[in-house]
């Protein structure tokens, strides 16, 4: 296991709704394919079923945290300032995958895109833009 994809356990460990969620990341150079295995807990509406919106968009956002985190050097854990949500289509109960665009890492502020997907990626279930407040090494 790389130093990254070790850095990117720990943190996914040390997020309490990550740890919950079951969620774990699989990284490849500098991109990182974030990875919500199904549980029957995350279901929001059993009657389609469908998971909950709450989850896939939390399941984003961390995902976009970790690519971010990545993105950094492994320095600063970002911190959100907001984020938008487009629901695509229902999650079904199955593994659902996401991957992150930093589209913009300035001194203050990162702007990320996330796509989340199941069974397959030209098929987005959601997406998610979001601004992120990134520090510099030196500021606390």
């Amino acid at each position: 296991m790389s130093a990254g994809s070790v850095a990117i356990s720990a943190l996914l460990e040390a997020i309490p709704y990550a740890r919950f969620l079951g969620m774990r990341a699989e990284l490849a150079g500098d991109e990182m394919t974030a990875i919500l295995p199904y549980d029957d807990k995350l279901v929001g509406n059993p009657i389609l079923p469908a998971l909950h919106g709450g989850v896939i968009g939390a399941f984003m956002e961390m995902t976009a945290v970790a690519q971010l985190y990545v993105a950094q050097g492994h320095l600063r854990m970002p911190k959100t300032i907001d984020v938008s949500i487009d629901y695509l289509r229902s999650g079904r109960p199955e593994t659902t995958y996401a991957r992150a665009h930093v589209t913009k890492i300035g001194r203050r502020i990162a702007n990320v895109h996330v796509d989340a997907w199941q069974d397959q990626r030209q098929k987005p279930i959601a997406a998610l833009r979001g601004h992120f407040l990134v520090s510099p090494k030196d500021d606390g």
